[in-house]
Parts: C-alpha cells; structure tokens; sequence
C-alpha cells in the first residue's frame, strides 16, 4: 500500500452509503479516498458533507484507493464488486451479498483469483451483544427470533428475507455450522411488491430449531434474539445491546447473569475488522462463503413463501 493508513473509497452516497462514509472518515485507521455515486448531485452533496473528493467513475477509483465499501442497490452488487478486485482492491460488500446464489459464486471465485479480501456487511456478527453470545454458545437447540422494523422507502429493491431477515439467517447458521434439513415458511407483500412481511421455521441436523419473524411493516421496532441451550436460556437485545444468560444449576437454583458486552457501534466495529483483515490478509468473520450460504437459505424461503402463496391461492377459488 502507498501509505501507512489505507485509503477507502466508498460507492453509493445512498443512505447506509453515508453512513459507511461517516465511520471511514472518523477511523484513525484508514483515509477516506472519495465517493462515487451514479446520480451526480448526490455524489457532489456526500463529497461536501465528508470532505472528500469524488470520483467521476469507477475507474478513477483503483488510483486512489487501497479498498472500497460498496453500498449500492444489490442487483449492482456482483458487477461493481469484482470490476473493483479486478482491479486490485479489497472489498467490504453490503448484504445481501449479491441477488443469486451464481453471482455470490462468481464474487467469491474472484475474490479468490485476485487474492483479495470480500468482506460481506452482515453487520450484526458485529453486535457487542451477538459476540458476547457467541462466547458462550455450546448447543443450540432453539432459537426464536423477532425483528420488525418501521416501514420505509429504502431497500425496496429485496423482499423482508433479504433485507432483514437475513442477518438472523447469518447468525443462526454460524451457530449452527449446517443448513437446515426442513424449511417451511410463510409472507406477504402489505405495502411494496415484495414480501414484506414473513414467518420462517427452520429444522437442522440434530435436532435444532428456529423459530424467525422478520416484517418491515410494524408500528414499533423490535429486534430480539432468544436461545435455549441445555439447562439454559439466553436473551440478546440487538437494539440494546445486552445479553443476558438464565441458568439451572444442580439444585434447580436459577442464576441470572448478564453477560460482559464491549462498547462499540457495530459499523465502526465492522470497519476496524474489515481493516484488520487487509493488513493481515486473514479471512473476514463473513467471508463471501458465509454470506452465499446466508442467501441461498433466504432464497429456499423465498421457495416456500411462494409455494404456500399459491397454495392460498388456489383454496381461495375452489
């Protein structure tokens, strides 16, 4: 790299892309190299906000960049990501990873040709309360998962499964370590032409369980992580960022013990990690293999959101 701190550029001047631009430019790890967006008013109203230049084009980019955060609409996800380690830069990538299973695939073959990192943005692996679950996970057997969200205009472009849900898919397969051998699953579209709204049931390997609501068009915010194990039970508030473990000791006594939860924003922490991981050259915590694994689970739902529409369909006109 040409200078001590690596420079970032940022592509999409969207609303997490001027997030992603805020946490670069308050690292004291990395430079804050540009932005670029398609539409050019906004690209030259995030270059003012941030104090950085922006880019004319992609093009322009590799010149001036060690790295690259792409936050553009998922469907552009696959092209702007390999034309980037194409040209040699590492990749931190929003979820989901790309719009199929195919294009995930080609991301991580030319992540792999390059020799470039492909971090992906499942951004609650970052979650100080999900590490501190993490921590102390040793047999999950049961998971119920809530996460309902306010509606809003953006990411009209993916249904709920891939807009929401698909952080808790992330989470419960890297707990799990295996797909699901049974998925059955249920949604609608209330207020956009996408699933809006769904209820998944996930069966694994011995014997684990995930029970999964995701909406985008609820009247409060809710994001809730339960988990049962052997003799306990443990509770993560994504929003609050606690985790508290229940406990059933050899006398039945219950213990009750919130867990140490480090400080920190998720995205920042993300960032410092997707740094970390171009210095050393080490595989992200979610590399492009875990989160084509988190999208092919979201679109096996998507499968059985569809099979039951059209059954409910067909009962409607008989």
């Amino acid at each position: 790299m040409t200078e001590t701190r690596p420079r970032v550029a940022v592509i999409g001047a969207g609303a997490f892309g001027r997030n992603h631009l805020r946490v670069v430019r308050e690292s004291t790890l990395a430079t804050l190299a540009g932005v670029y967006d398609i539409d050019d008013a906004r690209r030259a109203a995030a270059a003012a906000e941030f104090g950085c230049p922006e880019f004319a084009s992609l093009d322009d980019i590799p010149a001036a960049a060690d790295a690259a955060i792409v936050a553009v609409p998922t469907m552009h996800h696959k092209d702007v990501a390999c034309r980037l380690m194409d040209s040699g830069l590492d990749v931190l990538v929003e979820k989901p990873i790309a719009v199929s299973t195919e294009e995930a695939r080609e991301m991580v073959s030319t992540a792999a040709l390059r020799n470039r990192i492909l971090q992906v943005g499942h951004l609650e692996r970052f979650n100080p309360a999900v590490e501190a679950l993490s921590k102390i996970v040793n047999k999950p057997l049961f998971f119920e998962i809530h996460r309902l969200s306010i509606f809003t205009p953006r990411s009209l472009d993916v249904d709920v499964i891939s807009d929401l849900m698909i952080h808790d898919l992330d989470i419960v397969l890297s707990m799990t370590n295996v797909m699901p051998e049974e998925v059955r699953a249920a949604g609608i579209s209330i207020l956009s032409e996408k699933v809006d709204i769904a209820s998944v049931r996930l069966a694994f390997p011995g014997g684990a369980v995930a029970n999964l609501t995701a909406s985008r068009v609820s009247t409060e915010r809710v994001r809730k992580l339960r988990l049962f194990q052997p003799r306990q039970y443990i509770s993560v508030d994504y929003a609050r960022r606690d985790c508290v473990a229940i406990s059933v000791g050899d006398g039945r006594q219950v213990n009750i013990a919130p867990q140490k939860v480090e400080q920190g924003e998720p995205l920042a922490r993300q960032f410092d990690s997707f740094l970390a991981c171009v210095a050393s050259r080490h595989a992200p915590l979610v590399d492009g293999l875990a989160a084509a694994r988190a999208l092919d689970l979201a679109h096996q739902i998507m499968a059985k959101i569809e099979e039951h529409s059209n059954l409910v369909a067909r009962s409607l006109v008989e």
